[in-house]
C-alpha cells in the first residue's frame, strides 16, 4: 500500500505520517499499518535535500504490505499527520541533522488535493 501526497510546509524539513485503520460500526478502530517519510528524503535516503517553504512537493509514503478483509459496515480510515511520536522519532522541523539539537520549530503543513495535485491512497484489491 502506498500513499501519494502533494504537500507543502513552512519548514525546511518535516515528516508526514500515515496510519490506516479499520473502523467498526461501533466506533472501535483497529490499527492495520502505518508509514512515515521525511520530506528531505523524498528523492533519496542517502542524500537528503531541504525543501523550499511553501513550495508543493510530491511525496510517497509506503504503508508496507498487509492483507485485510473489511467486513460489511466497516469503514477504512486514513490518518495523515506530521508526527507519530513516540512510535517514530520527532522531526524538529529545523533542517538540522536529527538528534543534534534541542531546537524545535512549529510548522504549518498542507496536504494538497485537486486536479493538479491528486493526493491518493493506493489500496490494491484482491478479488
Amino acid at each position: 500500500m502506498e500513499l501519494k501526497l502533494f504537500v507543502s510546509s513552512s519548514a525546511v524539513d518535516t515528516d508526514f505520517t500515515a496510519t490506516l485503520t479499520d473502523v467498526h460500526p461501533d466506533g472501535q478502530a483497529i490499527h492495520i499499518c502505518e508509514g512515515i517519510r521525511g520530506v528531505a528524503f523524498r528523492a533519496s535516503l542517502e542524500h537528503p535535500a531541504p525543501i523550499e517553504p511553501g513550495k508543493i512537493y510530491q511525496l510517497s509514503i509506503s504503508l508496507w504490505e498487509t492483507s485485510m478483509v473489511f467486513k460489511a459496515g466497516n469503514r477504512v480510515r486514513l490518518e495523515v499527520s506530521s508526527s507519530n511520536f513516540p512510535r517514530f522519532a520527532r522531526n524538529q522541523n529545523t533542517g538540522l541533522p536529527l538528534g543534534t539539537s534541542a531546537e524545535t520549530r512549529k510548522a504549518q503543513q498542507t496536504v494538497h488535493h485537486d486536479a493538479e495535485h491528486p493526493s491518493r491512497l493506493i489500496l490494491p484489491v484482491i478479488p
